[in-house]
C-alpha cells in the first residue's frame, strides 16, 4: 500500500487530503492542520502532489519539492470538476 497521487485541497484551517494507489484506488481521506500535513508529507515515500494553484499552494509546493516530491498545481477554473 503505497500513496502514488496525493491530492491536498487547501483551506484556510484545515486540508482535506486524498490519496490515491497506482491502480487508482483510494488508500487515504484525511483531514489535517498545517503542520501535521507538513511533517506527514515529509515522512512519505516520493509520490505526485496534486493542489489547486493559489498563494499556499505555492509556499507548501516548495516545500514538498525541497522534499523530493513531483508537485502539480491545477488552475482552480480545472479543480472543479474534482470536487
Amino acid at each position: 500500500m503505497q500513496i502514488s497521487i496525493m491530492g491536498v485541497d487547501i483551506g484556510k484551517n484545515s486540508f482535506s487530503v486524498v490519496g490515491v494507489d497506482g491502480q487508482g484506488a483510494v488508500i487515504l481521506r484525511r483531514t489535517m492542520r498545517r503542520q501535521i500535513l507538513i511533517d506527514f508529507v515529509e515522512k512519505l515515500p516520493r509520490c505526485v502532489i496534486a493542489m489547486e494553484a493559489c498563494c499556499g499552494a505555492h509556499y507548501l509546493g516548495r516545500l514538498f519539492a525541497a522534499g523530493g516530491h513531483e508537485v502539480r498545481l491545477m488552475s482552480p477554473e480545472y479543480v472543479r470538476p474534482y470536487v
